[in-house]
């Protein structure tokens, strides 16, 4: 595999991710959640574990915060309740409203 595979396989993620986002802003239903964890990665991104529970089943999750969700970390912390959109086709589908 080139590099060239390499960087076109993470622009494709890049562009299903930024769909996926789309589709759940326009189509997805809210719940509560709750942060489990957080973890820095060495570029200093933050990711957030977070977990909701639909029709009696748990999911768990994780998302790299934006740059927006960066500026209030503490909103993310753990023990923080947040705001979860879903895909209420597949319930694990989410994202960090």
């Amino acid at each position: 595999m080139g590099l060239f595979s390499l960087f076109k396989s993470k622009k494709a993620g890049n562009r299903l991710d930024a769909e996926r986002r789309q589709f759940l802003a326009q189509h997805g239903r809210v719940t509560d959640g709750l942060i489990i964890d957080t973890e820095t990665t060495g570029r200093g991104e933050e990711i957030v574990f977070y977990r909701y529970t639909l029709n009696g089943v748990d999911f768990e999750s994780s998302e790299m915060l934006n740059e927006q969700q960066m500026s209030d970390l503490l909103s993310y912390a753990p023990g923080a309740k947040v705001a979860i959109r879903y895909d209420p086709r597949n319930q694990g589908n989410s994202m960090l409203v």
